[in-house]
């Protein structure tokens, strides 16, 4: 009966940490490029984003300020949102 609740609790433990390294992560910065041909987009710093096909350009431009919600998928980060801060 222990060693049942003892793997029950491990097994617990591990499914939530694996939750927790899929969440959305956040990036500000300004960009440097955007190629909507391309689907990419460049920051300042040199962040490197590939954007979905389903993606809306809200009018993005070299030396525009952005908020960028992405996640990894493989070694790409793959941007869910980009927003213009203001």
């Amino acid at each position: 009966m222990r060693k049942l609740i003892v793997s029950a609790a491990a097994a617990a433990l591990l499914a939530s940490g694996s939750v927790a390294f899929a969440a959305v992560k956040h990036t500000t910065g300004t960009v440097k490029t955007y190629d909507g041909t391309a689907m990419s987009l460049v920051l300042d710093d040199g962040s490197t984003f590939t954007l979905p096909q389903t993606f809306k350009d809200p009018g993005l431009k070299a030396g525009e300020k952005v908020r960028v919600s992405w996640d990894m998928s493989g070694k790409n980060k793959v941007a869910e949102s980009v927003k213009i801060e203001k």
